[in-house]
């Protein structure tokens, strides 16, 4: 069985699991899926699904979802259609299917632009949802991207399709297919679709100093760039070009800046001099020589790891100064960065260079100690066997895309068999998987709603702040009761199709919501709700889950009945005004709700229990590690820090003990302050 073979049955699979234990289509399910990788990807910013189909042939009419608020997203209006297929065989599709899929979309825009159109559905359809929000914002649309994703390969070798007429907005469209997921899936990102060439596509070379010298380890070069061909590349790729992890941390800071735009308009020939210009990363470069000297000619995966405001700022001209665009020129540090270094690399190139923005890097990368930390958890701590399975497991945490699959791509049959075991497909979660149970269970359901990105970004950058206080905090118990927060999500997830209550659509805020509300209303009286025992059965308990329900249901009262004024319900859902009117809202949970509650003190009876025992086992390990290096080493870390005058009495007197093994052997205490000096001695 080939890769992709390989793949699409494991999609399938998941898909109908999914579709099964919750009771909703597969094509659904399939959306949700695939709309997480397209954000992370960065083709969108966020995916909100809203399926609509009409008509026949010709007539046909279909949306599956649609990117947002066109005005959050620099004017581009994102709109997706899926092409799904229920098959065991991988199927393919060409060049000549393409129009079939993608013209219902692109009559379905220019329907719903009209407002006979919108004012003829119902104001729950999802398609008046769109139809209001395209209606509301067109004056402000620049660009429509339509998307089509598909569990189908395509084989097409080139994008020359003829759609519908497009109207006065130009239309750009792009296909994610199987082969292209699974790309995604194993690699963390598809870098072979963002190529530019500068030459053929966008005018001509950019002259280039070269700045490594021959054998670095790196190679750099030193460009300038023409704003016209800056803004018109951007324009193009988008936020793809942005670094990944931090892209959205930097548009949530880091809009259009005035001075900037102030500069491009009043005096754009000092643009130059004013700028400190652009950090960027690439996998690889094509140089060329022409009579001025070398000049870089195309560049794969260009990713702008700082110049976020600059960037923005000189896109934004092409429609507020484009006269300017031709007296910009701005210089550009391209390092090249292999594929198979990029995870270690790129996150120290960005949080060095992003000084502006102060970034820290450490916040929003998957090599930052909290995730690794987490990872760490997710690989040795054991779960018992829920109520009617066999076996012990554990949850997968990835921290990075495609540590999972390529995990399991290396195991024999026997192997793979042993890991599904131990660590169930569905007790897989991502860093922004975390990021929404953490912020549904702290009360943040509004910006869970905002997309995964960005409530990532927002999470990221609380952990950052936590982490560099409180470190010690996030313990094993941290990480227990971080998965119990996953169990009651997922089961939310997968009860609230099957509620007579429920109407349809906004599942996802409505499964954020209902969570917070829940864990609102608990912290009361001195009292919190149980996560441990919920993390010791691997289950929610009923008298919970009735009291989620009715959170839920409140839930989509709330959501679907917006303030006057504010027509869009998903639009709403990203509102603190959406979170304070269910906030503020009293539910009946019944009196078995109790029984689901613990005090608070106990609850930090365990958090005290748990640092006891980290106390405990760091000194041991200490202890294991000094013995295991030996008396001569110790010997020798001595003499470096007394020649080296690194050392107080104190780490003398200790290292002394040390290097006596085994005539003496030290405390805990003193192994854990001799791991201490040797590691100060490490960095000095």
């Amino acid at each position: 069985m080939s890769e992709i073979e390989e793949y699409h049955e494991s999609l399938m699979a998941d898909i109908r699991r999914e579709a099964d234990a919750s009771g909703v289509m597969m094509v659904e399910a399939f959306f949700d899926r695939m709309t997480e990788r397209l954000t992370e990807a960065g083709e969108l910013e966020v995916a909100d699904r809203a399926f609509y189909e009409a008509g026949e042939g010709g007539q046909k009419l279909r949306v599956d979802g649609y990117a947002g608020d066109p005005r959050d997203s620099e004017g581009v209006l994102g709109l997706i259609v899926c092409d799904f297929v229920d098959s065991d065989a991988v199927q393919t599709f060409g060049k000549s299917d393409v129009p079939a899929i993608l013209n219902p979309l692109v009559r379905f825009l220019k329907k719903a632009r009209t407002e006979d159109f919108r004012d003829s559905l119902n104001e729950v359809n999802p398609a008046f949802q769109v139809s209001d929000l395209v209606i509301s914002t067109w004056s402000q649309v620049s660009k429509v991207k339509l998307i089509l994703i598909s569990n189908r390969k395509y084989i097409g070798r080139d994008d020359t399709v003829k759609l519908a007429e497009p109207g006065d907005i130009p239309i750009t469209w792009s296909v994610w297919d199987l082969a292209r997921f699974e790309r995604f899936d194993r690699s963390g990102q598809a870098r072979e679709e963002l190529v530019i060439d500068f030459e053929k596509d966008f005018g001509a070379s950019l002259p280039a100093l070269k700045a490594s010298q021959h054998g670095a380890g790196l190679e750099s070069y030193l460009l300038i760039m023409p704003g016209q061909q800056l803004a018109a590349i951007y324009d193009r790729w988008g936020a793809r070009l942005l670094e990944a992890n931090v892209r959205s941390f930097l548009q949530a800071r880091a809009k259009t800046n005035k001075g900037i735009q102030k500069t491009i308009k009043e005096e754009p020939e000092l643009f130059f001099p004013y700028n400190n210009g652009l950090s960027a990363t690439a996998d690889a470069v094509v140089c060329v020589r022409s009579k001025e000297g070398l000049a870089v000619s195309s560049v794969s995966n260009l990713q702008i790891v700082n110049g976020a405001q600059t960037t923005g700022s000189i896109h934004a001209a092409l429609k507020s100064a484009k006269e300017q665009l031709a007296q910009i020129f701005v210089q550009m540090k391209l390092t090249v960065v292999p594929a198979e270094r990029s995870e270690d690399i790129v996150p120290r190139i960005s949080e060095y260079a992003n000084t502006q923005n102060k970034v820290n890097a450490a916040d929003f990368f998957s090599n930052h100690p909290f995730h690794i930390r987490i990872e760490q958890f997710s690989r040795r701590v054991i779960f018992a066997a829920r109520e009617g399975t066999r076996h012990d497991s554990k949850w997968f945490y990835e921290r990075s895309r495609g540590q999972f699959l390529n995990a399991r791509t290396r195991l024999s049959p026997a192997q793979a068999k042993k890991f599904e075991l131990e660590f169930p497909k569905a007790q897989l979660f991502s860093k922004t998987d975390l990021a929404k149970f953490e912020y549904s269970a702290t009360g943040r359901p509004h910006i869970v709603s905002r997309g995964a990105q960005k409530n990532f970004a927002d999470f990221a950058r609380e952990i950052g702040e936590a982490w560099s206080k409180h470190e010690d905090r996030y313990d094993e118990l941290w990480y227990r009761r971080l998965v119990a927060k996953a169990i009651i999500f997922r089961k939310l997830e997968v009860e609230i199709p099957k509620q007579s209550w429920y109407q349809g659509g906004y599942r996802a805020n409505i499964v954020t919501y209902a969570m917070a509300k829940v864990f609102n209303d608990a912290t009361r009286d001195g009292q919190v709700l149980d996560l441990d025992t919920v993390a010791r059965k691997q289950a929610v308990p009923e008298a919970l889950v009735q009291a989620l329900l009715a959170a839920a249901a409140a839930a989509q009262e709330v959501i679907t009945h917006p303030v006057s004024g504010m027509r869009n319900m998903s639009e709403w859902a990203k509102q603190q005004a959406c979170w304070s009117a269910l906030q503020s809202r009293t539910l009946d949970y019944g009196d078995s709700f109790d029984s689901c509650l613990t005090l608070v003190e106990t609850a930090r009876t365990s958090e005290r229990d748990e640092r006891k025992k980290k106390r405990e086992v760091d000194g041991i390990s200490a202890q294991a590690e000094v013995v295991r290096l030996g008396a001569e080493f110790w010997s020798e870390v001595l003499a470096r820090g007394v020649a080296g005058k690194m050392l107080s009495p104190k780490d003398q007197q200790i290292l002394q003990v040390c290097a006596s093994m085994p005539t003496r052997l030290p405390s805990e205490l003193q192994c854990k302050h001799a791991i201490g000096v040797l590691e100060r001695l490490r960095e000095s």
